[in-house]
């Protein structure tokens, strides 16, 4: 690891070994997994449910999840690969839940400064 890397180079290349392993793990199961980069420049796995429809997995680091919506049973601890995989995995097989993928958006920064004030 270089030197110079910023804390957000360093996330970002952590995201993306878990999101990496995750995949490989997924595909051992015969879940189609591929990892990409979304258009905000976040490391992503795109995986495919029962029914051909993909979600993309993301990573939360600071509360170590694995997430593929904003519902509260759309994320899972990665701290615990082999039960990551096996929450993936039935979530994929049982198929997305309809509608577009919501998002998963807590502003850390956003929390601190409420309570600076």
């Amino acid at each position: 690891m270089r030197m110079s890397q910023t804390v957000k180079e360093q996330q970002k290349a952590y995201a993306q070994r878990l999101l990496t392993e995750l995949g490989k793990r997924l595909a051992v199961r015969e879940v189609a997994a591929v990892l990409v980069v979304a258009e905000d420049g976040r490391p992503a796995l795109d995986v495919t449910d029962s029914r051909c429809r993909m979600r993309r997995v993301f990573v939360h680091l600071p509360f170590c999840w694995f997430y593929w919506g904003d519902q509260g049973d759309e994320r899972v601890s990665f701290l615990k690969m082999p039960v990551a995989v096996d929450r993936i995995e039935q979530a994929a097989r049982e198929g997305w839940r309809e509608g577009e993928q919501g998002e998963l958006s807590i502003d850390l920064n956003k929390i601190v400064d409420a309570y600076r004030g």
